[in-house]
């Protein structure tokens, strides 16, 4: 396949690209950026992107102040250089928080335009913009997967709700891909209640017959419950097998 590249050297990704193919070259070629781009946020082009194994995001350019320009948005499908993934085995529970598990329930799939608006709430509209968010809810209203949340074929937007007491205090969404679930984004309310999340969510993946926990970019809190680090091409195996 020919890639297409802006001046700035990123690949182009546009609505006739085959997705998956745009990613077997980005392996092929050692693309060394962890970003493309693309100006198509239509629910059809974003659901192949994610089906392809991008973590999908976006960005908004300001208006320009010397031309007065107007801003307008991109979106920045990403395949991480460095991807971190929790495998069952390696899921690591201190002894803290394993005390703290029963007290909270966890609800697959459950309230999920109020668990990705209050990610947007937390973590503001840097890369979760406002054309993204409409997309993403846009898929999810045509790609159903049934009750429980379980492995599918298509892209399909998915969160997960942490309750105590009937309380909303923790969640997060991401999009479920063949017996993958990558986690897009997270927010908590109280102490250990995010952790508490992620473990019983990870509990329910292995449960429901999904692969692995796709946690996207490394960081230290992913490491502490026993995530590690892959390749891109370790990664794209993975989640095509």
């Amino acid at each position: 396949m020919d890639l297409k590249y802006t001046q700035s050297g990123f690949i182009y990704i546009s609505p006739s690209d085959d997705c998956k193919a745009v990613v077997s070259a980005m392996l092929e070629t050692d693309y060394n950026e962890e970003f493309c781009l693309a100006v198509d946020f239509s629910p059809e082009f974003v659901v192949r992107l994610m089906e392809a194994g991008f973590l999908v995001m976006s960005m908004q350019f300001p208006e320009d102040e010397e031309t007065k320009k107007e801003g307008f948005y991109i979106l920045l499908p990403k395949l991480h250089l460095v991807r971190s993934a929790l495998f069952y085995e390696n899921l690591h529970i201190k002894r803290s928080v394993r005390r703290l598990l029963k007290k909270y329930e966890l609800r697959a799939d459950a309230d999920f335009d109020l668990v990705i608006d209050r990610c947007v709430e937390k973590h503001g509209t840097e890369w979760l913009t406002p054309p993204l968010i409409k997309s993403i809810k846009t898929i999810r209203e045509y790609e159903g997967t049934g009750s429980p949340l379980s492995p599918t074929s298509n892209a399909y937007p998915a969160s997960f709700a942490l309750y105590r007491d009937g309380v909303l205090v923790a969640g997060e969404f991401g999009v479920v891909c063949g017996k993958v679930y990558t986690s897009y984004s997270g927010f908590y309310d109280e102490n250990n209640a995010g952790t508490v999340q992620i473990i019983q969510t990870v509990r329910y993946l292995q449960e429901h017959g999904f692969s692995f926990l796709d946690m996207g970019m490394p960081l230290d809190y992913k490491n502490d419950l026993g995530a590690v680090d892959i390749t891109p091409r370790e990664f794209v195996r993975l989640f095509r097998s």
